[in-house]
């Protein structure tokens, strides 16, 4: 101590420090040094701690002349001039007094590594425990958080990486720090883009309260990053976020309320289109939301509350990850079987397309391809793994036996040892998708007692969050999704009699659920659970006479589906519910047609002869062509579900039978889908008031103008009855598309496109999606052509798939829908003055629609194809019309616009092709200054989907005439309705082309209808956004009607064409928003032309069966 005070005090009394006094002194604190002689470092900080206001000024000369003067050789102790900063604040900040506007200098240099070592120097100072700097030293901190912005790198990087300390021991700085966060989450770097996610995630993983709504905001953000490594790790930071605070509840239930949105976005996260992201998805469900590794009942706890908490799209995920994993089991399944079979061609062939479809389901499917078949040898050569594989995906296989199994499978693929086995890994990706980790028996056994306890009202249901309804409702929902992927699981006389009890709750999605579990389910109840049947057939019986129309459904198909007797059941259901039929009660008429139209699905033959008197003396004449009731004038075009009249809800459901009951015959030999079709149609030129007697509303005939093309729409997906619909029907239900309504457009959309991505339905029914170019509201239009991609894709996937659709190219080839798109566009109703420019417009803007998405690429030559399909349409005759000039001139139009079109958006498509000898129509129907028009206009631009619910009016109503030969014949001309000259015959120059790639959501692809009160009562005065286009030109009556399909005539034998087809007549296109104004006054006129018309013409329908 004596030498120390004697130090101090030369130091302090004298004239000043010298330099090499200094070095002697400060030497002492280089690392270096300091870990040498821990007595020296000892030393020197206290002698600089008693003699700071003295040798503060030495310091800052000598920091002065290093860093702002560049001078190096003042001393040797420069190049370690940010170690000494260090050292010398960790002993006293008053030592740096006049040195840190320097450093500040420093943070603005030129150089950047000269800057990166500032930077790191300061995030030492700044983010140190117990610091104070940021706020005694204020532009000195600003300073510093201009770095985040750095030019260089690894400036920011550095910045970003002392974040991450700063908000641990300085959380009243995170303010400062989340607007430059912020800005880097989004950094063109992809390793700053990763660090930030990394540094929000340590933060919160210390402390929750450490990071803010927005910095847990920022990683949110990036689960969609367009690289696959941050989406990794911000995935994988938010599912360590919702383990450690909602399932372990480490900082109580305000932390857990505060991330609860985290197990929703994870979900929504499935619904991206790469592999990669689904199998993370699925591995966070098991590690972090549903830890497998819990005990049962722990587990199911688990699943049980957070199926009840997630938000719709969520739970719709969820369902979709059980699905997926469940058809991939399926596939491993299949292929084990293709392995008990005896080595043939045919087999080798069956099981490569098995390997290609599991290899789709695993990441890389380049490597993935050449792995599986790998895989398969070890498996043809092992009987022993053949053996642990079947008992792994075994229905009756148990989450224990799993993990025991995909052990053992490991182990066999483990040798040769290696450091990284890409093989072994790919293998365990397999096996973590299609291993049963979750569910077995003893899980559904627990989720009932959970269901069990919360009927009775002793779980811990206000505990979780979730009310006792709410937790009934999910978990019956829960059970009914793992009845279709886990039946076997369900098979026990406890959980039946739990399920029995949910039957006679009030609640009616309840019962309804529990219904469907039986029917998933209950394929032994006959024979092994005597007791639970005799009780479930009265239950089943009584909901499909009395229950809801869900539950009748539910009810009559679980008994067509688990009982042996099954036709002396029907018939007790069917009987009763037959003499009671009333009209004149529409309330009670709902639930007995539901059921008598699925028990005439189901057992067609049984009840032939009683449905048809059914349908033609008391379904045809008493209820549809009979209106009791007068309905509402509200003037609204749509209303909720509770405000349609029961009337017209029988009616709807009355429609729903006819299409049930002949769905189950599958055959027309008694003519009775011809009536039906004729009806419909009659259903949709009346713009659904049939009898046109003017008692029923507006928004009731929207319903069954949506009903009659449904139907049609459904009679369709059968091909005997598609065969039958003529072009005239086809285009009637093709128009229900441009519907003055908005709900009907979009509901009408979606079953279109749910039956077209199903290839449930004939190609020519995706034209139909041209005509939404039309649509007035952009987020319908956007719909339509996310659908268009879609289905688009599916197909072209399909045909690569199976090598043997390239037999059914023309029914399943994208580019075979132009010839029906140009049909249909030719019988436009609006299409009337096939010369003028807004008309000519729209049908350019419906060409593009559907091209623009066919000739995003040019594989195998298609846009000559295209364009050659155009040429040789234009030398066949109009199949419907072939003698009609007008009609012929107008598909000739349609064409030219059409090879307009793709020469003007294709360089392409300008090779030469073979001309054929036989083409006469050299005519060009455009003129010069027409093309000009049409090329100046742009195609309306198809917007991301919005969330606007606009319907909007048109006036006037279009009348129809019946002729004598609509009635007297149905047949359809659907199978040649172009005379044309080789259509086909390019169809070899052209192959299965790769679907484009579309970075759509699922739920874009899938879109959700709502009908929640804002969107199901809107104004009718709607005031259209700045960016909603102008709608096609309204309808103002139909142009006279053409004769009826006449027989083709043929100029040239051509090989069998792609069918088009077309319409002279349908319902009124949605209205302009910007005429609104004028809607009530162009009312009147119309309905004095209206009545005038309706004075003239009487309309006879052939309604008789």
């Amino acid at each position: 101590m004596h030498m120390i005070d004697l130090m101090s005090s030369i130091i302090m009394e004298g004239d000043g420090v010298t330099q090499e006094l200094l070095d002697t002194i400060l030497i002492n604190l280089i690392p270096a040094h300091k870990n040498l002689n821990k007595q020296a470092y000892d030393l020197a900080k206290t002698l600089l701690k008693r003699t700071v206001q003295t040798i503060e000024t030495c310091i800052a000369n000598f920091f002065n002349q290093v860093l702002v003067m560049g001078k190096s050789s003042v001393s040797d102790l420069s190049e370690h001039v940010f170690d000494l900063i260090q050292e010398l604040f960790a002993i006293d900040p008053m030592l740096l007094t006049s040195v840190m506007p320097q450093l500040e200098f420093k943070l603005k240099s030129n150089d950047g590594e000269e800057r990166l070592a500032v930077v790191r120097l300061l995030a030492k100072l700044f983010g140190a425990k117990d610091s104070e700097l940021a706020s005694q030293n204020r532009p000195l901190w600003q300073c510093f958080l201009g770095r985040f912005n750095d030019i260089h790198v690894p400036v920011r990087l550095e910045c970003v990486k002392f974040a991450s300390h700063c908000l641990m021991n300085h959380p009243d700085l995170a303010k400062d720090l989340t607007e430059y966060l912020k800005v880097r989450s989004h950094d063109p770097e992809e390793a700053i883009r990763h660090d930030v996610i990394v540094t929000i995630i340590n933060a919160g993983k210390k402390d929750l309260n450490l990071v803010n709504d927005q910095l847990l905001g920022f990683v949110r953000e990036r689960t969609l990053d367009k690289r696959w490594r941050v989406r990794k790790e911000a995935m994988m930071g938010l599912a360590q976020l919702f383990k450690k605070y909602c399932l372990h509840h480490e900082a109580g239930k305000e932390s857990a309320l505060k991330i609860s949105w985290i197990k929703d976005k994870l979900l929504h996260i499935y619904y991206q289109n790469s592999i990669d992201d689904k199998l993370l998805v699925e591995k966070i469900f098991a590690q972090y939301m549903v830890p497998h590794s819990l005990d049962t009942e722990e587990k199911m706890k688990c699943l049980y509350y957070l199926y009840a908490c997630l938000d719709t799209n969520a739970v719709k995920a969820l369902n979709e990850m059980w699905k997926c994993q469940n058809m991939l089991r399926s596939l491993v399944k299949e292929l084990l079987d293709l392995h008990k079979l005896p080595v043939s061609e045919p087999n080798n062939t069956a099981m490569f397309g098995k390997l290609m479809s599991i290899a789709k389901n695993l990441p890389d499917a380049g490597k993935a391809q050449d792995f599986m078949k790998k895989f398969n040898q070890v498996l043809g050569e092992d009987e022993k793994l053949r053996v642990q594989l079947e008992m792994l995906i075994s229905p009756t296989c148990s989450c224990k036996q799993a993990e025991i199994c995909v052990r053992e499978i490991t182990r066999k693929l483990t040798f040769p040892k290696q450091p990284t086995n890409p093989f072994l890994e790919m293998v365990k990706f397999l096996l973590e998708r299609i291993a049963p980790v979750h569910i077995d028996s003893e899980a559904i056994s627990a989720l009932v007692k959970l269901l069990n306890k919360s009927i009775e009202g002793t779980a811990d249901d206000d505990e979780e969050g979730v009310t006792p309804d709410a937790a009934i409702r999910s978990g019956l929902e829960l059970l009914k999704v793992l009845s279709f992927t886990h039946p076997t699981a369900f098979h026990s006389a406890e959980t039946y009699e739990s399920l029995l009890q949910c039957l006679k709750m009030e609640d009616e999605k309840v019962a309804e659920a529990a219904i469907q579990i039986f029917r998933n389910t209950g394929q032994k109840i006959e024979t092994e659970l005597q007791q639970i049947r005799s009780t479930l057939i009265p239950v089943l019986h009584q909901k499909a006479k009395r229950g809801t129309p869900h539950q009748a459904k539910q009810a009559v198909h679980c008994i067509h589906a688990i009982f042996n007797n099954k036709e002396v059941q029907l018939a007790q259901i069917f009987e009763p519910l037959s003499r009671s039929l009333n009209a004149d009660v529409p309330e009670q008429l709902i639930t007995p047609l539901v059921s008598l139209g699925h028990i005439s699905m189901l057992a067609p033959d049984q009840f032939a002869s009683p449905m048809k008197s059914i349908v033609a003396n008391f379904i045809v004449k008493d209820l549809l062509m009979n209106d009791r009731s007068v309905g509402n004038k509200n003037g609204k075009l749509w209303t909720t579900d509770e405000e349609v009249s029961p009337e017209v809800l029988a009616k709807v459901q009355a429609i729903k039978l006819l299409v049930r009951w002949l769905l189950g015959m599958k055959n027309n030999q008694s003519k009775s889908a011809n009536s039906t079709l004729r009806l419909l149609s009659a259903m949709l030129v009346s713009e659904g008031d049939l009898t046109e007697q003017k008692k029923i509303s507006k928004s009731d005939m929207s319903r069954l103008r949506l009903a009659a093309g449904g139907a049609i729409m459904k009679l369709a997906q059968e091909p005997c009855y598609h065969d039958i619909i003529t072009p005239e029907q086809f285009q009637l239900c093709g128009l229900v598309i441009n519907d003055e309504c908005y709900q009907v457009r979009q509901i009408f959309a979606q079953k279109l496109h749910l039956a077209l991505v199903k290839l449930m339905l004939p190609l020519e029914y995706l034209a139909v999606f041209a005509l939404c170019a039309k649509d007035p509201v952009k987020e319908r239009r956007a719909h339509a052509r996310q659908c268009l991609l879609k289905n688009i894709s599916v197909r072209r996937e399909f045909m690569k798939q199976n090598p043997l659709a390239q037999e059914k190219l023309v029914s399943l080839l994208p580019e075979y829908v132009v010839p029906y798109m140009i049909h249909l566009l030719a019988h436009d109703p609006d299409f009337t003055k096939p010369h003028e420019y807004e008309q000519l417009k729209d049908i350019k803007e419906c060409l593009w629609f559907m091209l623009e998405v066919l000739m995003t690429k040019n594989e195998n030559n298609s846009h000559a194809f295209l364009r050659k399909m155009v040429e040789n349409i234009k030398q066949s005759k109009d199949a419907q019309c072939p003698d009609d000039a007008k009609a012929n001139e107008k598909l000739y139009i349609v064409c030219d616009v059409a090879l307009f079109v793709i020469a003007n958006k294709s360089t392409a498509c300008h090779l030469d092709s073979p001309k054929d000898p036989d083409f006469k129509n050299d005519k060009e129907y455009l003129s010069t200054e027409m093309r000009q028009m049409l090329l100046s206009g742009k195609p309306k631009p198809s917007p991301v989907l919005g969330a606007v619910n606009k319907p909007l009016m048109v006036p006037g109503r279009r009348i129809f005439t019946k002729t004598a030969s609509d009635t007297a014949s149905n047949t359809s001309t659907n199978s040649s309705l172009l005379s044309s000259t080789a259509i086909n015959k390019n169809s070899n120059s052209i192959a299965a082309t790769e679907s484009s790639e579309s970075r759509a959501q699922e739920n874009n692809e899938n879109p959700v209808i709502k009908n929640d009160g804002s969107k199901d009562e809107p104004s009718q005065n709607v005031t259209p956004d700045d960016e909603t286009e102008a709608s096609p030109v309204k309808r103002r009556g139909r142009p006279s009607k053409s004769t009826t399909a006449a027989p083709v005539e043929k100029e040239a034998p051509p090989p069998p064409p792609p069918p088009v087809v077309g319409a002279g007549k349908g319902r009124k296109r949605a209205a302009d928003p910007n005429s609104n104004s004028s809607a009530e006054s162009i009312n009147i006129k119309m309905s004095k032309q209206q009545q005038q018309n309706d004075e003239g013409t009487k309309r006879q329908i052939d309604l008789q069966r």
